[in-house]
């Protein structure tokens, strides 16, 4: 017998009696868990090396669970017909990951909660290259990750070897063990997996997400979807018993930097235009092997030009829509807002994040105000979180070795990780999370009516407003909705016998300044006060 914990990924590992020429290509081994309510879930193991093969395993469910072997190779009993049990204890500590379960998408198809119900507050960090050897294991890994949970981030969206921004097989993408596969795609390379194990598994015991992304895009090209899609079957058996979300592919129109196609899509007017059939057809064929092969049926989404229901010809087989709306700082503010909410209007629904934009230092802007106008008005229009990143994270520069340049021959900024972790916005979008979090904040609706002047699709610089009719009311203010004469924005729509007690919050600092109560006069209407500095401000209500 086997012994577990509730919701962490158990381990153990089968020997092969008989020898293979090309074990990764020409064995596939299955294991079919029951678990104690009778239901059947065929787990996928993965070659590790030589002549080994491992399972991974978890489940919400204590008690007995059973399981027995499948391997494509019926004559090798060593791997096909082997039985055991599994016994899966309670889970005491306090991670909230190990504690609720893994994600799922809400029935509001709004956000995400964990498996009890349990809401979950996406708030994501870029670290693309993050398994690369770079950042160094265990040390620069683990001082970038207490850095982002002290800051309050729960998610980390890191690339599972096949990087952007730079060719297949570039050294810079390596990690101690080499790179994920051999240089011809023949095989898979389990040692370099054996690095990134610690990685995912350390990422976990900090209690954030690994979304993990299988590849760039453009590997469709160069790799084929074959080859691409045994990548993901890999991943999915190594990593699928964490509490994990996945991405099929990073920008998957995109073509490679150098080619062509790459030319012509520089030169299309409109990106949202550049939807070639042939490559949304695959990447849809790609998700539903994904969604098949996936015995957990984690969140799928995959990343996109632009918008990600476009990249795939069936937007079904996404979980969850994610967007990329920009690098171009104050030019990308008003655009972003207008990409979220043509996003939340497609169907079918389902939660809407912006996952990349304006990285904090890149192309030397989008600094902190930049990064705060960002999470509030995202936050506040509907999505369901957000992903912060930081110009030098992403890539992983460091000052002894920076990524350098990118194929088209510039480099996106040399500042190194150990600085750039401490660009002022991590903190303050943090900061604002834990305003959110002080109320049940995945039952906010988008109220622009609450506050005049407000914004509008003409004028993003003016005031948000979204919260709980009745109990809070969490209003947004950019520096352009901020006046220096006494004419400030109007509160409209209090409800009669509601008493708020009212506050700015100081999204730089996270300080607050009482303002005492407010209620609503014959018309329901209240003239905030001004604010203490001119800069951009929160106003919070609580009844």
């Amino acid at each position: 017998m086997l012994f577990a914990i509730q919701n962490t990924a158990a381990e153990w590992h089968y020997s092969s009696g008989k020898t293979y020429a090309d074990p990764f290509n020409d064995v596939q081994l299955d294991v079919l868990m029951t678990s104690p309510d009778g239901r059947e879930q065929r787990v996928p193991a993965f070659w590790a090396g030589d002549h080994t093969w491992r399972v991974r395993y978890s489940s919400p469910q204590i008690g007995t669970h059973r399981f027995r072997t499948e391997c494509s190779d019926t004559t090798n009993t060593s791997l096909h017909g082997q039985e055991g049990t599994l016994e899966v204890s309670p889970y005491t500590g306090s991670n909230a990951l190990l504690q609720h379960g893994r994600l799922r998408i809400a029935a509001d198809k709004r956000h995400l909660e964990h498996q009890d119900g349990t809401p979950f507050f996406w708030l994501g960090d870029t670290w693309w290259m993050g398994f690369c050897k770079r950042l160094k294991w265990p040390q620069d890994f683990r001082e970038l990750t207490a850095d982002r949970v002290a800051k309050g981030f729960s998610l980390i969206q890191i690339v599972a070897g096949l990087y952007p921004d730079m060719p297949p097989f570039d050294e810079r993408g390596a990690n101690e063990a080499g790179f994920p596969w051999e240089t011809d795609f023949s095989r898979i390379n389990p040692a370099y997996f054996d690095l990134v194990d610690l990685k995912v598994n350390y990422l976990v015991e900090a209690g954030l997400v690994p979304c993990m992304v299988g590849f760039w895009g453009y590997f469709l090209d160069f790799a084929g979807a074959e080859v691409l899609k045994k990548h993901w079957k890999y991943l999915i058996a190594r990593y699928g018993a964490y509490p994990v979300v996945w991405c099929a592919a990073g920008e998957a129109l995109l073509p490679y930097y150098q080619s062509e196609e790459f030319a012509q899509l520089l030169a299309t007017p409109d990106m949202n235009t550049w939807l070639p059939a042939e490559k949304r057809a695959a990447w849809s064929d790609m998700m539903r092997m994904i969604k098949t092969t996936d015995p957990y049926q984690h969140p799928l989404t995959i990343h996109p030009i632009i918008h990600g229901t476009d990249q795939v010809d069936d937007p079904s087989t996404m979980d969850f829509d994610w967007l990329q709306t920009g690098h171009g700082g104050y030019q990308s503010l008003a655009s972003t807002i207008n990409t979220l909410e043509d996003a939340l209007g497609r169907e079918p629904k389902m939660p809407v994040l912006v996952s990349e934009v304006c990285y904090e230092g890149i192309l030397e802007g989008s600094r902190e105000e930049v990064q705060r106008f960002l999470f509030w008005t995202c936050l506040l229009s509907g999505a369901a979180g957000h992903t912060y990143g930081a110009n030098g994270i992403w890539q992983v520069n460091t000052p002894e070795q920076p990524h350098g340049a990118s194929p088209h021959g510039i480099a996106w900024g040399n500042i190194p990780w150990q600085d750039a972790y401490k660009l002022p916005g991590s903190r303050q979008i943090g900061l604002a999370k834990r305003v959110f979090e002080r109320f049940a904040w995945w039952q906010f609706e988008q109220h622009p009516e609450w506050i005049d002047p407000h914004e509008t699709p003409q004028e993003r610089q003016l005031s948000y407003a979204a919260g709980i009719p009745g109990q809070v009311r969490l209003i947004y203010m950019p520096v352009g909705a901020v006046r220096i004469d006494n004419n400030q924005p109007v509160l409209k729509q209090l409800e009669a016998g509601v008493v708020y007690r009212a506050s700015y919050f100081d999204p730089k600092t996270g300080n607050s300044y009482d303002l005492g109560t407010v209620t609503g006069n014959a018309q329901g209407e209240f003239q905030i006060p001004k604010p203490p500095i001119l800069q951009d401000w929160v106003m919070i209500l609580e009844a």
